[in-house]
């Protein structure tokens, strides 16, 4: 029997419904939550996902407004730029789109995002903030990784975790989330990366396994075992030779393990759907807190 299929867009849609209250009752109180979204050179899958915000932001009554940059720009214009917009008050969140040219330190950029408009959740206050067990903001990947998980009722506690992958976007905050107290959490979390030797020695002991690497098709159907439940995170664009010129697959063989997993995110159509909801969430959540 084929895995039950964790599709995103159901958990998106409720998500949504329950901004849109949100939002109503910040109109009432002349509050239109805003994102400035900074996306520097043309890197197209950047200028896609941005323009993608700007149009749900739109739907869902929210403004979403975008600082396209060239790439040549200098650092110390980008933090000027970031200091107007964090004295901005109409201004609620600000998302510098990763990844950025190599000649910018992203670290001290994203530290000079003032914390509270931090709605990626990557600045090291947030990031402290979400270690503690406390967090302001969640990182939108691993938030929407959570509530897929809790929307389709698959328990975590004291369930064993592998996470293949330790980016700070995706791998790091997973791993701090689902070993807190929390109610959807309580999880034995292991995190594995490029160095971890017999890769497979340890996925085939999760019982839920998320993938967050880049590496197209890397987790294959004798690398876990039966009933795992498996979050892809991976988007990766292969080139071929169809009409479109490619197609778009996760980091799991995902029809050579459909029938060993119990449930299993499609890529696309899982978590990607998901990112962008908690980002509209986040910036919400950001307006809500100018309230006195």
């Amino acid at each position: 029997m084929d895995a039950i299929e964790l599709r995103g867009k159901p958990v998106s849609d409720n998500i949504y419904s329950e901004i849109s209250h949100r939002v109503k009752k910040l109109s009432n109180k002349n509050i239109k939550p805003e994102l400035a979204a900074i996306l520097i050179g043309n890197n197209p899958a950047s200028e896609i996902y941005v323009n993608t915000k700007r149009r749900m932001f739109s739907k869902m009554g929210c403004s979403s407004k975008i600082y396209h940059l060239n790439s040549n720009i200098d650092q110390n214009e980008l933090l000027n730029l970031i200091k107007n917009l964090n004295n901005d008050t109409n201004v609620h969140g600000i998302l510098l789109q990763l990844p950025i040219p190599e000649h910018f330190n992203s670290n001290e950029i994203l530290r000079f995002i003032n914390p509270s408009k931090d709605v990626d959740g990557f600045h090291p206050e947030n990031l402290g903030y979400l270690l503690q067990g406390s967090p302001r903001f969640i990182p939108c990947t691993p938030y929407g990784c959570i509530e897929i998980l809790k929307y389709y009722k698959i328990n975590l506690k004291s369930k064993h975790v592998v996470i293949v992958g330790r980016s700070n976007i995706v791998g790091k905050p997973l791993m701090a989330l689902l070993s807190q107290k929390f109610s959807y959490a309580n999880a034995t979390v292991t995190i594995c990366h490029s160095y971890t030797t017999n890769l497979s020695r340890y996925t085939s002991q999760a019982d839920i396994l998320i993938a967050a690497t880049g590496i197209p098709n890397l987790i294959t159907k004798d690398m876990v075992k039966k009933d795992v439940v498996i979050i892809d995170v991976g988007i990766n664009r292969i080139e071929d030779d169809s009409d479109k010129g490619y197609y778009i697959t996760g980091d799991v063989n995902y029809k050579d393990i459909l029938d060993k997993a119990s449930a299993i995110t499609p890529v696309p159509g899982g978590v990607g759907p998901m990112t962008i909801a908690m980002l509209l969430y986040n910036t919400v959540i950001a307006a809500e807190a100018t309230i006195i």
